[in-house]
């Protein structure tokens, strides 16, 4: 028999002192992404199984957890992803003409955790930018996920860049079925070489020499040289190659010191990805904290398929895990009394910002996770605050 407090495997809740960090960090995110003008928006948990899934590709459906309405008898899905949300509402709420940016920070639940010590309850930050087609959109989401990742105190950050477009591309000869592709491409972001070249065998020569490359194009900026002598002379491949190294540039002066990697095998993430994509790694995480990338296509099923651009912070509560832990609150420790000049006294303090901690009878050594600096203490019969 199961105990009644025991969580379903790998749910977790979240105590005191994490809890604080984790909503620091919400804040923080939200407030930088004020200060670059993006406006908060927040989806509701449930939706429409349709709304939620569409345009973004088998693997989201499988992270999604789907329940029937009691009210309408229709299926619906608890949000694996809240960027199909925000498209829904740039294209059908809002319906604003020029560029729209917005953001977000709520729960997602996954059917099945990522890792052996993944929660499937992620608490997931995004910003994402619709109406700009060019690279400065990019831009602008990369380094506001790699701003906010340094305010974090994430140290040694890395971002692996790379294009959909690429491997779009040296598919596009490719003679295989919607399943195989789908095989294939993960076997490329996998690096399963053997996979890859017993598939690739049934392809064109120029696909199958392209497949074969692809496997080996990861790296630091020698990779975009590398590629541009191996892949097939596209034109969409040139141009990814091209804004890949213009984004480069510009990372490079902005934050010289976060490394800037490429893989351009890589199609992690959900199949939305049209075009430049990012993976941003760091404190010793061998998973992403962050993904970002171009989704252009994804409003069409919202009737309004315009350029879009965004990132999310895959989970703010494992980066809570990854980033030093601040000092305890600073804190005034107050006696329990009904002396009204003491009632008086604490209300004022709150007001001005301070946290003052009752202590109530019987428990006068508990504060907890606050650091209790002052106290207040009754002097001549006036209530002041004095250094412990």
């Amino acid at each position: 028999m199961s105990s009644a407090w025991l969580l379903p495997e790998h749910i977790a809740d979240v105590l005191p002192a994490e809890a604080r960090r984790i909503e620091e960090l919400r804040r923080q995110w939200l407030d930088l992404a004020r200060g670059y003008g993006f406006e908060l928006v927040m989806p509701p948990l449930l939706e429409h199984l349709e709304s939620l899934l569409s345009g973004t590709g088998r693997e989201l459906s499988l992270k999604t957890f789907k329940l029937v309405d009691q009210l309408s008898g229709r299926t619906l899905g608890l949000r694996a992803d809240t960027t199909p949300q925000a498209a829904r509402i740039d294209a059908h709420l809002l319906n604003r003409e020029g560029v729209t940016r917005l953001c977000y920070c709520g729960p997602v639940l996954h059917t099945r955790p990522s890792g052996l010590y993944s929660t499937r309850e992620q608490l997931q930050f995004g910003a994402e930018i619709f109406g700009h087609a060019g690279l400065e959109a990019e831009l602008e989401v990369q380094e506001l996920a790699l701003g906010g990742l340094q305010a974090a105190g994430v140290p040694q950050l890395t971002i692996d860049l790379g294009d959909a477009r690429i491997v779009r591309s040296v598919l596009a000869g490719a003679l295989l079925d919607g399943e195989a592709l789908t095989e294939l491409v993960a076997a490329l972001t996998a690096k399963d070489g053997s996979t890859v070249r017993a598939m690739a065998a049934r392809c064109p020569a120029e696909t199958r020499e392209g497949l074969v490359a692809l496997l080996d194009l990861y790296g630091g900026e020698e990779v975009l040289e590398s590629a541009g002598r191996l892949l097939p002379a596209r034109s969409p491949i040139q141009a990814a190659l091209a804004d890949l190294a213009w984004l480069t540039g510009h990372l490079r002066r902005a934050y010289p010191e976060v490394q800037i990697g490429f893989d351009l095998s890589d199609m992690s993430g959900y199949a939305y990805y049209s075009g430049v994509r990012f993976a941003i790694y760091g404190g010793g995480s061998a998973d992403a904290l962050a993904r970002g990338g171009r989704y252009d296509e994804i409003g069409a099923v919202f009737g309004r398929n315009r350029p879009a651009v965004g990132f999310s912070v895959i989970d703010l509560k494992n980066l809570a895990a990854l980033v030093p832990a601040g000092p305890a609150r600073a804190a005034i420790r107050a006696p329990w009394a009904e002396d009204d000049g003491l009632r008086s006294m604490i209300r004022t303090l709150r007001s001005q910002g301070e946290t003052v901690v009752c202590i109530l009878p019987g428990h006068e050594q508990e504060t907890e996770e606050f650091d209790c600096d002052r106290e207040l203490t009754q002097v001549d019969g006036h209530w002041l605050v004095r250094a412990l």
